[in-house]
């Protein structure tokens, strides 16, 4: 009896949309069982698309974590949804995601609109994140608003903090993936430069340590960042933040608050580059209306493809 022919090697990028808060870059660090997506409970804390990548022997997918989708007010808000937007359209599956303890809003059924209305885009997976939020009074009420906005959707019910139906999410993933090669060497995570991934650390522990009305302003850049002797990795970065009263805020009294970003920072860091040490110098400067200004936006790193 002729054995039947082995099944073909998919691979494709996976673009992981939803609003602000939705909990994407959480999914994806639990899927590549490491951190290369900054997390925090303030909204719109991812700002560049990253890719995690995901190698099985019978397919590879590539997760892309992009910004949250929402009604931008300044360049940077611009930028963001101009990533979000161009993800979709070059991705080969689209992972919409929503937290499913709240009802859709106007930013759900806009990125709905945008995912049904244009022809020729990739199929759609639906993922209720959060259902481990979620009241039993609400399960069928928002299950079915968020069903409604993309009808043809398969769709499941996750908690990226619990694990709950993760491994099914990924088999469906997995199975709508085109035929295709390995494009990314099997033992690649992400694409995003070690550099790049320190700031990110950087801004992600300014962002947890710090109140409501100052997070949206920072950006961090890396200014240096060389190995030295003694298995040692030097880390020298700025914090941008646009008010001078922000500025004291991030240092706060006797530099304690900047003491504890960078410590929280090193530590991250240090995960990430395993078996050296990190030694890390923060400075701390006033932009102006940074996220405003298209040139200092694009010159933070924040630039738009065309």
């Amino acid at each position: 009896m002729t054995p039947p022919p082995p099944a073909p090697h998919r691979s494709g990028f996976v673009a992981v949309v939803g609003r602000p808060n939705v909990g994407k870059s959480s999914l994806i660090n639990h899927y590549l069982e490491q951190k290369i997506a900054i997390v925090s409970d303030k909204p719109q804390t991812t700002r560049q698309t990253q890719l995690g990548i995901i190698t099985r022997p019978e397919a590879q997918l590539i997760f892309v974590d992009t910004p949250g989708l929402h009604d931008p007010k300044t360049e940077l808000g611009q930028y963001m949804t101009n990533e979000a937007a161009r993800s979709i359209l070059d991705a080969d599956v689209v992972l919409f995601m929503a937290d499913v303890s709240l009802p859709p809003n106007a930013d759900d059924a806009r990125l709905a609109e945008l995912l049904t209305k244009k022809p020729g885009l990739a199929p759609v997976i639906i993922a209720l994140n959060k259902s481990d939020r979620l009241k039993p009074e609400h399960v069928i009420l928002h299950s079915d608003a968020y069903r409604a906005l993309v009808p043809e959707a398969p769709w499941l019910l996750v908690s990226a903090k619990r694990g709950d139906n993760l491994d099914e999410l990924l088999r469906l993933l997995l199975n709508a993936l085109p035929e295709g090669p390995v494009l990314y060497p099997e033992d690649e995570v992400t694409q995003t430069h070690l550099r790049d991934l320190a700031g990110e650390f950087i801004r992600e522990a300014a962002l947890n340590a710090l109140d409501q009305e100052v997070p949206h302003g920072i950006a961090v850049e890396v200014d240096e960042f060389k190995e030295r002797p003694q298995n040692t990795t030097y880390i020298s970065a700025v914090i941008y933040v646009e008010r001078e009263s922000h500025k004291k805020i991030v240092i706060g009294k006797g530099a304690e608050m900047l003491k504890k970003i960078g410590m929280t920072a090193r530590q991250a860091i240090e995960r990430l580059l395993e078996d050296r040490k990190a030694f890390l110098e923060l400075r701390v400067k006033v932009r102006p209306h940074w996220r405003k200004d298209k040139r200092e936006v694009e010159r933070l790193g924040y630039k738009r493809r065309e």
